[in-house]
């Protein structure tokens, strides 16, 4: 078996598919993208395709290494997240050419269902509590929150009470059966991190996610010792070497984004190096369905796996698509009692329509994120 196409495609609301069929007939689905940069990537990738036409597609290990090593120069999220959807697709292939699916490949399942968590805004409480009111009634346990907007490099009083109390009307909301988890964003610096960890601690939230950006890695350990509730970090990581400083620094969860960290390939090895550590692994996904599929096929079989984020529903979308926009049938996504139920389907076991995909692509999308400005006028983290 031999590839002979490799095929990229814009959709909304923010996407990138990769397409990747062989001589035999067996087509892979990838989703390779970094967020507001997706053309880039799609470019990365027809240079990538040169050294995989003609190559036989189950030599997974064999492709990674190439990519990832055959340049010169390496990494970075563009590179990492092209040779992440590849990987995908290779790894979606093999699993229908030996008729198993890919959790079956990495090993075999080692649970039934992977818990899952849905996105609520965060910007006013009142929102909020409706919010999470009807994920609970959906089923959900656990949801995750923006912390806040804009931050002041040392927040005011008033903007540290305001993160507390929107965490906290979200307890309120949630009871004690079920989790919260915050999101920073990378929104805090350093100061503001030291204050804001400490004040929601008492409300026991079930992580923090990036508090600081990721160039500050080297500073995690201070906020790890800060405050006794689990620090998460890793949506803007993209290989061991890079979460190897924040395992150092004590953080409990790992969230490697398998569109962004090198594939099912890599993020098995982050989330191997990460139980070294006793750290969990949360997989970062606000994307689409093949991203969330691959996700949950290394959910299945990793035994330090602790949730799975999901795109339903979120508030990036406006409308435009949702996560199961572009699949033909869509009952091995249905979340039901907070769980995604494991499928035995072989590869990554979803079937695209692909004939949506290519209307979609027709039109494409060009999706930036905000930039954002303090008061005065300089540059605020989104």
């Amino acid at each position: 078996m031999k590839i002979d196409r490799i095929e990229t495609f814009l959709v909304p609301p923010r996407w990138l598919f990769c397409r990747v069929s062989t001589d035999e007939g067996i087509v892979g689905w990838g989703e390779p993208v970094v967020e507001g940069r997706a053309e880039v990537v799609r470019a990365a990738i027809e240079v990538l395709a040169e050294y995989l036409i003609g190559e036989d597609p189950l030599h997974i290990e064999r492709h990674w290494q190439t990519l990832t090593k055959g340049g010169f120069y390496r990494g970075g999220p563009i590179l990492s997240s092209a040779v992440a959807g590849i990987d995908q697709a290779l790894w979606d292939i093999a699993g229908q050419a030996y008729g198993a699916p890919v959790h079956a490949l990495l090993g075999g399942p080692l649970r039934d269902k992977a818990r899952v968590y849905a996105w609520v805004g965060g910007d006013e409480p009142a929102e909020l509590t409706d919010a999470i009111e009807a994920h609970v009634a959906a089923g959900m346990t656990a949801v995750k929150m923006n912390a806040s907007g804009r931050l002041s490099p040392v927040p005011t009083v008033a903007e540290v009470n305001g993160i507390v109390e929107r965490v906290a009307a979200a307890r309120e909301a949630l009871g004690d059966t079920r989790d919260v988890a915050i999101d920073l964003h990378g929104r805090a610096s350093l100061p503001a991190a030291r204050m804001i960890l400490p004040a929601v601690a008492p409300l026991r939230p079930l992580l923090v996610e990036e508090p600081l950006v990721p160039e500050q890695t080297h500073l995690l350990g201070d906020l790890v010792r800060c405050a006794p509730i689990p620090v998460a970090t890793g949506e803007r990581l993209y290989d061991r070497a890079g979460f190897l400083p924040a395992l150092q620094a004590g953080v409990s969860v790992v969230q490697p984004d398998l569109s962004h960290a090198g594939g099912i390939s890599e993020v098995r090895r982050i989330a191997a190096l990460a139980e070294t550590y006793g750290a969990l692994l949360a997989p970062h996904c606000p994307l689409g369905p093949i991203a969330l599929a691959a996700s949950l096929h290394v959910a299945f079989a990793t035994p330090n796996f602790l949730i799975q984020e999901q795109s339903m529903g979120i508030h990036y979308h406006n409308g435009s698509a949702d996560l199961l926009s572009y699949v033909a049938d869509p009952e091995p996504l249905q979340i039901v009692d907070g769980h995604i139920a494991r499928w035995d389907a072989p590869g990554l076991g979803i079937k695209i329509d692909e004939a949506a995909v290519r209307r979609a692509d027709a039109n494409g999308h060009a999706w930036r994120n905000p930039v954002w400005r303090h008061t005065d006028g300089s540059f605020a983290e989104w």
